[in-house]
């Protein structure tokens, strides 16, 4: 739903007007601005569902014009994709009964599957597309050669209501989101900024505090792929703004590995050339430069996010995803689609396809957010609201008239309040807003002209509520993937591909982008559920592994620069010495390297520093003299 991103770019003005301000005055006028030109469009075309224009009004309903036309596109791509594949299932299985419906079902789940896969407008794209078959194939189950010609309409509608949006927009000057994110940005690097001082201080290291700093700074990866729409250099700002989030983790990482050193004095002044506590020294001199040159970084990809050029040097910001957890809320999903379809087959009822459509709609959405029974919990909510707006328009508001001049009006309280609501930062009541408009419309159905049948209306509204009851059943007969169940298969995985670092061969991605790879694991660990008492052990963990996979990638890095000169054996006792996973062995390894690169005539600070930071982290606690750092948990 993208709430955080809609209450900070709504909220930054001091001008306000009935609780609301200025700026979230302006979003709702534009949706309904752009729902009006939307539904004009389809009058004045004569399209078959004009009501869809207006749906996809609501669905983009963002506060930016990078946001808007980036879902838009991804709209656009998934209807093209459903379209296909409504027309090839239903070509095939449209003569099989009990056949098509199980098809429909594994769909249901392949896009569930795709959708866990991804994240952002990327995610919901996938979701679309199973909702574009249940919109086109099951509503034309029984009229298979209307698929095409449903599936020409719905493209058309679709497009018209994502030009109306991007129309509106652009005359309106909907602001940029860039901005709000170098704002956002800015704020986490003060943080991590932070952070690191304490580290440098002295300070005890706060392992939630440095969980939550990565959680905020993955949290932001779907947003900044908005920017590429916004502008013809939105590209180079979405480099700058994907450079510094993967920079802000390094500089953390680097952080918690000084905070975890021991402190660099002479255990024994009389030895002042003692192994141990040379290194220890080289390693802080070191660790100390790269957080400084790192923090000098985020600082110019700032600049070139604010300026619209391209990073010095660009990262990549690649995404953790469990194929376990995606695989099984795939199969929840389709289960429930299966039993879903079940019972309308064997009560016998008629007109139910727009029944299992809405329910394939809310099963598909739910699976995009982390908690998928409370989205369907909040539909169950929404819906009787939404029948009862669009009963209260279309019986006591418009009555019986067909001019598009009354339908505007009727339109505008109901459109500029749910808007409104959308902006709020409450999360439960910003998705309760969208839910109820998208709702309401597919409820009311606007249409030229305009129908008023009773018995139509009243038999669309409890076949709507149905769906949701239906759906929120079916995940309580089966439940989604509980928070527990999640966060045990992502710590499992960190806990194996720790285990499966493998230094004998070239590493993909960089340890910097690797690193931001464990954190949207991290990210993700606390979304599910890491504030609990039980749940901070698991990220106390989690964090654990975060630091010694961070430090195994710089050894292995560093160690590469050694594979062919003269210090290429002692390079092979370091790597062979990682493997075992003792701090103690690392650090006799590290001695051995130092005692040998003057031999070599190579500066091995870097290497040295490496591999004592990775002695740390897997528990090396020499030397014990001045130690008053916080330990890994």
């Amino acid at each position: 739903m993208q709430v955080n991103s809609i209450s900070a770019a709504v909220g930054a003005r001091p001008l306000a007007f009935a609780g609301f301000p200025v700026s979230s005055w302006a979003f709702a006028l534009r949706v309904w601005l752009a729902m009006l030109l939307a539904l004009y469009a389809g009058f004045w075309l004569e399209l078959e569902s004009p009501s869809s224009a207006a749906l996809t009004v609501a669905v983009l309903t963002l506060p930016t014009r990078g946001q808007g036309l980036e879902k838009a596109g991804y709209r656009l791509l998934a209807t093209a994709i459903g379209v296909a594949a409504s027309i090839a299932i239903t070509g095939l299985f449209s003569q099989t009964g009990a056949l098509l419906l199980a098809v429909l079902g594994i769909w249901v789940g392949l896009c569930v599957y795709v959708a866990g896969m991804l994240d952002g407008n990327r995610a919901y794209a996938a979701a679309l597309g199973c909702i574009t078959v249940a919109l086109i194939a099951i509503e034309q189950i029984d009229s298979p050669l209307q698929v095409f010609p449903t599936g020409i309409a719905r493209g058309a509608a679709i497009g018209i209501g994502v030009l109306a949006v991007a129309l509106v927009n652009e005359l309106l000057a909907a602001p940029d989101y860039h901005p709000v994110l170098a704002s956002r940005l800015e704020a986490l690097h003060r943080r991590v900024t932070e952070f690191a001082r304490g580290a440098i201080r002295g300070d005890v290291s706060s392992t939630p505090a440095a969980a939550d700093l990565l959680h905020d700074i993955a949290a932001l990866r779907p947003e900044i792929a908005s920017l590429s729409t916004e502008s013809s250099i939105g590209t180079a700002r979405t480099a700058a703004a994907r450079s510094a989030m993967v920079d802000l983790v390094d500089e953390l990482a680097l952080a918690r590995a000084f905070a975890a050193l021991p402190a660099a004095v002479a255990t024994a002044q009389d030895d002042p050339g003692c192994g141990q506590s040379s290194l220890i020294a080289i390693c802080r001199a070191q660790l100390r430069s790269e957080i400084i040159r790192r923090n000098s970084d985020v600082r110019g990809n700032l600049g070139a996010l604010r300026a619209g050029t391209q990073p010095l040097r660009q990262w990549r910001a690649p995404l953790y995803r469990s194929r376990r957890i995606a695989a099984e809320g795939a199969f929840r999903a389709a289960i429930h689609f299966t039993l879903i379809a079940i019972v309308f087959d064997l009560a016998g009822w008629p007109s139910t396809e727009l029944c299992l459509t809405l329910a394939a709609a809310i099963i598909a959405l739910s699976s995009t957010t982390p908690d998928p029974r409370g989205f369907t919990r909040l539909a169950v909510f929404a819906m009787p609201i939404a029948c009862l707006l669009g009963g209260i328009l279309k019986y006591l508001v418009f009555n019986g008239v067909s001019e598009f001049q009354l339908l505007a009006i009727g339109l505008a309280p109901v459109v500029i309040g749910m808007a409104l609501l959308i902006t709020l930062p409450s999360r439960t009541l910003s998705s309760l807003g969208r839910l109820i408009l998208v709702f309401m419309l597919a409820v009311l159905a606007p249409s030229n002209p305009q129908s008023y049948d009773p018995e139509v209306f009243l038999v669309t509204c409890l076949f709507c509520q149905l769906a949701a009851l239906l759906a929120f059943a079916a995940q309580l007969l089966l439940p989604s993937l509980s928070s527990e169940r999640r966060i045990q298969l992502l710590l499992a995985a960190a806990r194996r591909e720790l285990r499966r670092l493998d230094f004998g061969q070239a590493r993909h991605p960089a340890p910097e982008e690797a690193a931001f790879r464990d954190a949207t694991q991290i990210e993700q660990i606390m979304s599910a559920g890491g504030s609990s008492v039980a749940g901070q052990q698991v990220v106390a963990e989690a964090m654990h592994c975060f630091d010694q996979a961070a430090a195994l990638r710089r050894c292995h890095t560093e160690l590469e620069r050694l594979a062919a000169g003269p210090l290429s054996e002692a390079a092979g006792a370091a790597r062979a010495a990682l493997t075992s996973r003792n701090g103690h062995t690392i650090l006799a390894a590290a001695e051995a390297l130092q005692r040998a690169a003057p031999q070599g005539h190579v500066s091995c600070d870097p290497i040295l520093a490496a591999l004592v930071r990775a002695s740390t982290a897997f528990g090396c606690q020499q030397p014990l003299t001045g130690s008053s750092q916080e330990r890994r948990p």
